[in-house]
């Protein structure tokens, strides 16, 4: 059995990256090779649990956590009030916290961390849970809970945490003995930084944190059987560059992964030098520039018919950090159907799991990238550079064809398409954008241009409603330096909206886009098209000619923010620059936008990537390119 070591602490917490030595080690592991944080030695020392907990976030590097306490996780609020090193946030709702942690970790690479009270408090954790699991997002999630002795009597507030999120999480731990606190804490941490990230789970007793324990640091992590392979195969890396230079319609299909594996500058480099079409799925938009010449588009439900006729046209898929998700893949079986596929992820999980892979790599995508390049170049060197101009000659007339685009609304309000092009035009990529769930996440995939990872965030697996103002808001803590706006639906924002008062009380400036179509714009879309246009209770009565509940300004300006309304083209830009100037509280703008608005390009559920529509109707004519 093998293991390997971080390069540094901070390292292993922004990536979760592993030197390329193995290094032999038993079951218990030497903390200083695996745990977070300066590594500092704690003698041991007398404190109570709760003491323990504060300790051992200290001690792992954490200097931000949000969270809303309660009954049961009340002893240890008590001395979280004495640390000098974590920033707690108050959110309004634990569902905030936990998405507030999410953003948090998307911009820093570090692990987010959410605390909450047992039953209701704990249960609220769930969404956000699930979210970073689908979503692979490094989350710890501390909760409160009712006294071990009373665990499994249907106490007050009790709720088996453990056992609802065991599905959603990499590990849930249930701390019934204080002194067990450090080194749960520490293997919480590791587990979920480590090999494919995602949320951790660590319900702590009442009574475990009220008792004293002896308290000492670094403790030693105990996880035996769990192993993350960093390194690919030799063999399968030298075979994927064998299929790369006999292909004549290679496609890099990258996913999320790539971002959350910190190696967008190893993609880069090995695009390049490879020459092929790159696409980036939802939740790796950034990965790759998309000034880039080689950078065709968003795959997918609602992605570009370059990107998707790519795909679906090639004879490989060089599929990196990716999982073959159906909004991507359509019909499966009609996927990509020419293509032989290579497969590169550390999840060997998600390997051969939706699509079979002819060349599978298990592995770090920052480890196998670099290798994959070097195995390409003596492939191109032995049997010469594979000739791609009629690919991309065919690609090119595609993306000339049919580029993403709007057209202007039939009942003269604003294209909520024009809206979310100027934020980002004109707020630059050095921004964060952080997403809702639905048309507007769409929009904000499409129109946005993102140069540089970290800069989009989304719920992507999950779908949440009422994840972009809180996510916006722990990006915003994250990154602080940085603009950061939540593009948000007037539906999802009235899910999470009171994170608001957390904002402003905190002083975190974030701004607030409400694209306001005065319903649930996704589902009024899906009522359109394929429900005859019975618009069953998708009116939000919110926007134009209505009797506006709530007023969005009036709500900012209750929360003690500035709140803006747009509701003309001529005046996008000047609203938006005037909430580009305001820094020191946040800022909501009112997009007052049609109803009428779509999401194209659309491949409809359950049809074949090959019958993508570029509006209502139409497909593209795809002449020779068959």
């Amino acid at each position: 059995m093998s293991q390997v070591k971080p390069v540094s602490p901070q390292q292993a917490a922004k990536a979760a990256g592993w030197s390329k030595e193995p290094t032999p080690v038993s079951s218990a592991v030497e903390a200083s090779s695996l745990i977070q944080g300066p590594n500092n030695i704690v003698a041991p020392t007398e404190m109570t649990g709760s003491q323990a907990i504060v300790r051992s976030l200290e001690e792992l590097g954490v200097t931000d956590v949000f969270g809303l306490p309660g009954g049961a996780i009340l002893p240890t609020y008590d001395p979280l009030m004495d640390s000098t090193k974590i920033n707690h946030i108050l959110v309004r709702h634990e569902q905030g916290a936990g998405h507030a942690a999410q953003g948090y970790a998307m911009v820093t690479g570090q692990v987010g961390v959410c605390i909450a009270t047992s039953g209701p408090g704990a249960t609220n954790l769930v969404t956000p849970i699930a979210d970073a699991h689908m979503d692979s997002v490094p989350l710890v999630a501390i909760t409160g809970q009712v006294n071990s002795a009373f665990i499994g009597t249907d106490a007050f507030q009790e709720a088996d945490i453990v056992g609802i999120t065991m599905p959603i999480t990499k590990h849930a731990f249930l701390v019934t003995n204080p002194n067990d606190i450090p080194r749960i804490m520490a293997e919480a941490f590791y587990l979920a930084s480590s090999g494919r990230p995602g949320p951790v789970l660590v319900d702590i007793s009442k009574d475990a944190q009220q008792s004293k324990m002896t308290f000492e640091w670094p403790p030693k992590i105990d996880l035996p059987g769990y192993r993350t392979v960093m390194r690919g195969h030799s063999k399968q890396v030298r075979e994927a560059a064998k299929l790369i230079a006999q292909a004549e319609r290679p496609v890099f299909y990258v996913g999320g992964g790539v971002i959350k594996g910190h190696a967008s500058q190893e993609l880069l480099e090995l695009a390049e030098y490879v020459g092929a079409p790159v696409a980036t799925t939802l939740m790796a938009r950034g990965a790759f520039p998309d000034s880039h010449e080689q950078h065709v588009g968003m795959p997918g439900m609602h992605g570009s018919v370059s990107a998707v006729t790519a795909l679906q046209q090639s004879d490989l898929l060089i599929t990196l950090g990716a999982r073959f998700d159906d909004r991507v893949t359509g019909v499966l079986s009609t996927f990509a159907p020419n293509a032989k596929v290579i497969h590169a992820d550390i999840d060997p999980a998600e390997i051969s799991k939706n699509r079979t892979a002819d060349v599978p790599i298990v592995g770090s995508v920052k480890e196998i990238i670099p290798e994959l390049r070097e195995a390409v170049e003596v492939a191109f060197e032995e049997s010469g550079r594979p000739d791609l101009s009629a690919w991309w000659s065919m690609l090119n007339r595609i993306r000339e064809t049919y580029p993403i685009g709007w057209t202007e609304t039939a009942d003269g309000l604003t294209a909520p398409q024009k809206v979310i092009e100027r934020i980002g035009a004109l707020t630059g990529p050095e921004a964060v954008y952080v997403a809702g769930v639905g048309q507007h996440q769409m929009w904000a995939a499409q129109f946005v241009k993102y140069e540089r990872p970290h800069q989009w965030l989304n719920s992507g697996g999950l779908g949440t409603m009422g994840y972009s103002v809180p996510a916006a808001m722990g990006a915003k803590v994250g990154n602080p330096d940085r603009v950061v706006w939540a593009i948000d639906g007037d539906g999802c924002f009235q899910m999470t909206n009171q994170e608001l008062a957390t904002c402003v009380i905190n002083n975190i400036p974030i701004k607030v886009a409400v694209i306001n179509n005065s319903s649930l714009g996704m589902v009024r879309q899906w009522q359109t098209l394929f429900y005859d246009g019975r618009y069953s209770n998708t009116d939000l009565n919110t926007g134009h000619g209505t009797i506006r509940v709530p007023d969005f300004v009036k709500l900012a300006d209750a929360y003690g923010m500035v709140g803006l309304r747009c509701e003309r083209d001529e005046d996008i830009d000047a609203t938006i620059q005037k909430a580009l100037e305001i820094n020191d509280r946040p800022v909501l703008i009112d997009f007052v936008v049609s109803a009428d608005a779509m999401v194209w390009p659309m491949v409809p559920a359950g049809v074949s990537n090959d019958e993508i529509q570029i509006a209502r109707g139409m497909t593209p004519t795809w002449e020779e390119e068959d």
